[in-house]
């Protein structure tokens, strides 16, 4: 459980590396109108890792370990018979 959430935290922090060194910024000297910033900003990539963060985070909670009883188990019953049969003759 350990070794999956430290995997976690590590891909997000190369991903986080990776989303930011691929951004530039806008060029000095010119002017920075909104539209051009919202045309360089694609949230993709983070809206990717966020769902896979959740979706980590449902799969650790639906596996982790409960102390609650499960159902009690059946008890096996066996059956066992048997038949005795007595002749009797006559002299």
């Amino acid at each position: 459980m350990r070794s999956l959430a430290a995997v976690a935290l590590a891909t997000g922090l190369m991903v986080s590396n990776v989303y930011a060194a691929s951004v530039s910024p806008l060029p000095v000297g010119q002017p920075a109108g909104v539209k051009h910033a919202q045309v360089e900003q694609d949230n993709s990539m983070l809206l990717l890792f966020g769902v896979g963060i959740v979706g980590a985070g449902i799969a650790l909670v639906a596996s982790g370990n409960s102390r609650a009883p499960t159902s009690a188990p059946v008890p096996a019953t066996t059956t066992t018979t048997t038949t005795t049969t007595t002749t009797t003759t006559t002299v």
